[in-house]
């Protein structure tokens, strides 16, 4: 019995201990890959700063590195930088002597519409300091020549074999009634707006005409954006540009070269030494370069005694019930929170609302626009709108003193949906299981997904999407000091370009976040009576994720994956990741699909 109990003894002491060294060693192995994601980099005396936009995905907000990317990676994980940031740290290296000018590769960028259109600003100041911007490009992208475009020279790689995307921008609108027809589904849509087109994909095998006109409106207006720039910059008609991607005469680095979108025709290594002679060096390795994402830790300023505060809140993606803490969610007691929080801080002066969010459920939407209304009551709030301030998201936004836009950025969309799918035949003709529901009171299962809706039940919902809109367009015109019937004549669910929204009265100006910064800051100045911008400091809301949060979320595995991703669906599976049958019969505040330029 004693050897029993002392081998007992034995093995809890070794499970005991060998859980110790297993926890140290984890613990020990996160820190260190922690600490190497937060190595503080070396600026030199004189570099090259470089832009290579596979390794930068531009977020509203900058993330630590991901500690699970860096230990699975190969070294060239991506790393996310916040636009305003970016935007700063290129403001920066225009007036530091140490940057001598910038060296870019375009290819693989990684952004929505607005924020490539936020960079590409920033270029462009960047060049009127006077200093020199050159481009490499391999494979050209809409998005990549985008940028590219606003260099003094642009080179492109002499190999063929390279694919050229430079074709126009486009997107996909799918339907699915067919599909659904097939397997007994019948989706039960209830909309007020005729371009509310939510949900049309799952009760019509084509487009209304409406949504179809909508959609060609927004892809026109992004292009006519973009293309114009590059036309300009180019020195080129615009007329002439549209010719050569409708004849398809940019084939190969020839044609760029001959059509004037490109400098020069080079191999990698020849660019790598114009970049040394640039640099005024005999050899490529003697070229000092320090990445967009470093010079950004290196030069970010830190104000450690602020005599005021500005806000700046991110809405940044859908919009949910409840307290969701996670990244991709705008959970609305959550942030309802964290409003009230930022309007009981004294320090703050001006707040800016930095919306890229395109809907979601109304009742989240209406406790966020609540804080905010009382967050103006007191402060200045200015809003800034990044790739989508649509539905719920312009539904928050509305009342903000002033509302700057991008010029693709996609609004509007001022329109309610709600959606109950009907199982019944799938269960009954297709899978033959009978269902029979036990009611205490005659509509009880109508939100069950098991029966269509009865004509006063459709009638029901229809009253309370009614009413939604009506409370929708009415704080549209309050806060856009427009009358109800001017605000419904563009409404009824139409997504309108940023450019589009200031010349219809929705937004004020064509503005980066940085000039809706500037401007909020100037109204702390203002309202604090200080002397300068450097007693007030920046300070963003909700404060980021650290990379040991990041990588707890990684392993505890809340980071839901799209498995549409890289499809023609993942356009819907986007718009409606979030929805679930709990949503069944809750009215909608949010836009169709989530559109990605490329």
């Amino acid at each position: 019995m004693k050897d029993f109990i002392k081998m007992t003894l034995a093995c809890l002491t070794g499970l005991l201990l060998l859980g110790f060294i297993s926890t140290f060693l984890f613990v020990t192995t996160i820190g260190a890959v922690v600490a190497l994601g937060n190595k503080q980099p070396q600026m030199p005396s004189s570099a090259v700063l470089y832009l290579d936009m596979s390794t930068i995905m531009l977020t509203e907000q900058t993330q630590e590195p991901d500690p699970l990317s860096i230990l699975q990676g190969d070294g060239t994980e991506v790393q996310p930088l916040g636009i305003y940031s970016a935007i700063r740290t290129i403001n920066t290296a225009a007036e530091d002597p140490a940057v001598k000018f910038i060296y870019m590769k375009p290819d693989g960028v990684m952004g929505g519409l607005a924020q490539i259109e936020e960079l590409r600003t920033a270029l462009v100041n960047f060049r009127s300091s006077g200093k020199a911007i050159i481009s490499y490009m391999e494979t050209p992208t809409n998005a990549g020549y985008y940028l590219a475009s606003v260099s003094d020279k642009i080179y492109m790689t002499s190999h063929d074999g390279g694919t050229n995307l430079l074709t126009g921008v486009s997107s996909q609108m799918i339907f699915l009634k067919d599909l659904l027809d097939r397997i007994g589904v019948n989706v039960q849509l209830i909309r007020h707006g005729k371009y509310k087109s939510a949900g049309e994909m799952f009760i019509r095998e084509t487009p209304s005409k409406e949504n179809l006109e909508q959609n060609e409106a927004m892809i026109q207006s992004i292009w006519e954006n973009w293309a114009g720039k590059i036309a300009e910059s180019r020195e080129i008609d615009l007329t002439e540009l549209n010719a050569m991607l409708n004849n398809l005469e940019l084939n190969f680095p020839e044609d760029f070269l001959e059509k004037g979108l490109v400098d020069g025709l080079v191999t990698y290594e020849q660019m790598r030494q114009k970049v040394a002679d640039l640099y005024g060096v005999f050899s490529p390795k003697d070229v000092e370069s320090v990445s967009l994402y470093d010079y950004a830790l290196i030069r970010e300023p830190i104000n450690l005694n602020p005599a005021a505060k500005v806000a700046v809140i991110y809405i940044d993606g859908d919009i949910v019930d409840g307290k969701d803490a996670q990244q991709q969610v705008v959970a609305g007691d959550r942030f309802a929170k964290i409003i009230s929080d930022v309007r009981n801080d004294d320090m703050v002066k001006a707040a800016v609302l930095r919306v890229n969010s395109p809907g979601g459920s109304v009742l989240a939407s209406e406790k966020i626009k609540a804080e905010i209304a009382l967050l103006k009551e007191k402060i200045p709030v200015v809003a800034s709108y990044s790739n989508y301030a649509a539905s719920g998201g312009y539904w928050i936004s509305a009342g903000c003193d002033k509302i700057y836009t991008n010029a693709t950025t996609l609004t509007g969309s001022i329109g309610v949906f709600s959606m109950i799918p009907d199982f019944s035949k799938t269960l009954d003709d297709r899978l033959h299981v009978g269902i029979t529901p036990v009611n205490s009171n005659r509509h009880s299962d109508m939100y069950g997904m098991m029966r269509p809706l009865t004509d006063k039940e459709v009638a029901y919902m229809q009253a309370s999407v009614e009413k939604i809109y009506g409370k929708f367009t009415g704080l549209v015109a309050e806060g856009r000091n427009m009358t109800v019937e001017q605000v419904d004549e563009i409404a009824q669910g139409r997504v309108w370009t940023g450019s589009e929204a200031c010349d219809l009265g929705l937004a004020d100006h064509i503005g980066t976040i940085e000039d809706a910064i500037s401007d909020a800051v100037y109204m702390a100045i203002h309202s604090a009576e200080l002397d300068d911008i450097s007693q007030v400091s920046i300070v963003g809301y909700p404060k980021p994720l650290t990379s040991i949060e990041l990588l707890m979320e990684s392993l505890g595995g809340t980071q839901e994956q799209n498995i549409l991703s890289d499809t023609p669906f993942s356009a819907v599976g986007e718009a409606f990741r979030n929805w679930t049958s709990a949503q069944s019969g809750k009215v909608y505040a949010r836009m169709p699909y989530e559109y990605v330029i490329r």
